[in-house]
């Protein structure tokens, strides 16, 4: 956005009278073209922007409109976007008891394999494996 410097930028637009009690947040962070020297805003990056400004569209991990109550009792007044809109992924979740039995079949197949080769082992007169 801003040549020869890589910090984020954040646009404020202020409004005098606005009619919604709320501020909408809108994190386009994930939005761009990354290019050699400085990223780009594509036509249809600044169109979605302009979209969700007009319409004040609420999108998971995009946008978000907040009301001054919580901005000021739960945020203390902080913009800092990512209390906000937060663009993080959830994780999925590990079936733990899928991921046990997975592990006792390998180990199953490792002993196996391991009898097989002290096999061969002791026929050729080597020692064996522990």
């Amino acid at each position: 956005m801003h040549f020869s410097t890589g910090i984020p930028v954040c646009i404020l637009v202020l409004k005098k009278c606005k009619k919604p009690d709320d501020v909408l947040f809108i994190n386009a962070a994930e939005h761009y073209e990354k290019g050699k020297r400085q990223n780009q805003l594509l036509p249809e990056h600044i169109e979605k922007i302009i979209d969700t400004y007009r319409h004040r569209k609420e999108e998971a991990r995009y946008s978000r409109c907040v009301s001054l109550e919580i901005i000021e009792n739960e945020h203390d007044f902080n913009l800092n976007i990512s209390r906000y809109v937060s663009t993080a992924k959830a994780e999925e979740e590990i079936d733990l008891a899928a991921v046990h039995a997975d592990l006792m079949a390998a180990e199953e197949k490792i002993v196996a394999a391991k009898q097989r080769h002290n096999q061969f082992l002791a026929e050729l007169g080597l020692p064996l494996l522990p």
